[in-house]
């Protein structure tokens, strides 16, 4: 095998971490909904997150306000809705009203959380030390839903420029994690 270099710009198409998440977030006048593939699990319990949310969308100006989001996590049949939540912006329109998603009230958090996503975390943020530099939020999961007729839920996961992968085929190996 051989290979060539690639630009660095490319790199993050590599090391994706997880599904494209809808983000919900809540000011006084309204609720707003952010795509994100940015994250990476940091601790098992309390279940903490680290969060990218860049400085120039509005759902960071939310979150700097309030303190807490929702993480939801779409499948594959949503896919559309969450690139035209993406390639618009909250400043100028209501994405629950325009593409159809249902906000339902959560229970620890002002944001709500997609009636349509098959789990929803409710959280708060729990340290901002790399919000200036980094724009990582690390956030606290305070409480989890999940719909358990979604057995082998087909998540996106994003390889940037439009191209996304459906996660759904699961291998068991053996494993001495608890």
């Amino acid at each position: 095998m051989t290979k060539r270099t690639l630009a660095l710009s490319g790199v993050y198409r590599l090391i994706e971490p997880g599904p494209v998440v809808l983000v919900t977030s809540a000011s006084r006048r309204r609720a707003n909904v952010m795509p994100m593939s940015w994250h990476m699990m940091m601790e098992f319990e309390p279940p903490l997150l680290g969060c990218i949310i860049s400085a120039r969308n509005y759902t960071f100006d939310l979150i700097e306000a309030s303190g807490e989001c929702v993480v939801n996590i779409p499948t594959v049949d949503l896919a559309k809705k969450v690139v035209a939540c993406g390639n618009t912006s909250g400043r100028r329109i209501d994405k629950f009203r325009v593409f159809g998603l249902t906000p339902v009230p959560s229970s620890n958090v002002a944001a709500p959380r997609i009636e349509e996503c098959f789990a929803s975390l409710e959280c708060k943020v729990a340290d901002r030390k790399m919000v200036t530099k980094y724009n990582m939020f690390v956030f606290e999961v305070v409480s989890a839903w999940r719909d358990p007729s979604v057995r082998k839920p087909r998540t996106l996961h994003h390889e940037g420029r439009g191209a996304f992968v459906v996660g759904s085929d699961r291998i068991r190996l053996a494993s001495k994690m608890k």
